[in-house]
């Protein structure tokens, strides 16, 4: 790997991934429903997710979704109703007053938790074109192995996307100790955290594949 276009390409993602998007939204609005662990949790997930994408841009899938309207669509609306499903199941808990547990959650809501990160990362239409447009500018085809290269470049952005998601978390999870001291507060931070999602899912099926790279 050309160490010039990996540094390179580390600062391109740094840039990108500390700037708060629809991925620190998603993070931010678990923390605050969910509470500290399953957000970070969700984190793991996302980034497996996103190295998902990566994997499928290293084999060729990637292209396919970058360049066909129909396969960019059909990704696009699902995970915008899968953001939605989850923003709606998140308002529901809040308009039940749910209080918060105390308690670790059980192996079952790890990996529930782990999967809706997982296919929320995984079905983000933008960032499979962005991986599609971007990473093969920074492999040095002369140095062979294209595809274990972009798949070097993706573990770049996967390891700083852990990093700056996971202080996101945190510090949403400070912010919900505050808010979990009431019932009713909670309630409200819970539901307005489904608004959020439902609206990223509204956003991401609204966007255009052009409005994507």
């Amino acid at each position: 790997m050309d160490m010039t276009r990996l540094l390179a390409f580390s600062a391109v993602a740094i840039v990108l991934i500390v700037v708060p998007g629809p991925s620190v939204l998603f993070i931010v609005s678990r923390a605050l429903s969910l509470g500290r662990q399953a957000a970070l949790i969700t984190v793991a997930g996302n980034a497996a997710g996103e190295f998902g994408q990566v994997v499928a841009v290293a084999v060729g899938v990637g292209t396919l979704v970058a360049t066909s309207v129909a396969v960019f669509t059909v990704v696009k609306l699902l995970g915008a109703a899968y953001l939605v499903y989850l923003g709606v199941q998140t308002i529901r808990r809040g308009r039940r007053g749910s209080l918060v547990q105390t308690s670790p959650a059980p192996a079952r809501s790890h990996r529930q938790v782990t999967w809706q990160g997982l296919v929320v990362g995984a079905t983000n239409p933008k960032s499979m074109v962005f991986f599609a447009a971007v990473l093969p500018q920074f492999v040095a085809p002369h140095l062979g192995d294209v595809p274990l290269q972009l798949l070097l470049l993706g573990l770049v952005w996967v390891g700083i996307a852990l990093l700056s998601d996971s202080a996101w978390a945190l510090a949403a999870s400070v912010a919900r100790s505050w808010f979990s001291r009431s019932p009713r507060r909670f309630g409200r931070v819970q539901a307005g955290s489904g608004v959020v999602m439902i609206g990223l899912g509204v956003g991401l099926a609204l966007t255009s594949r052009s409005a994507s790279s």
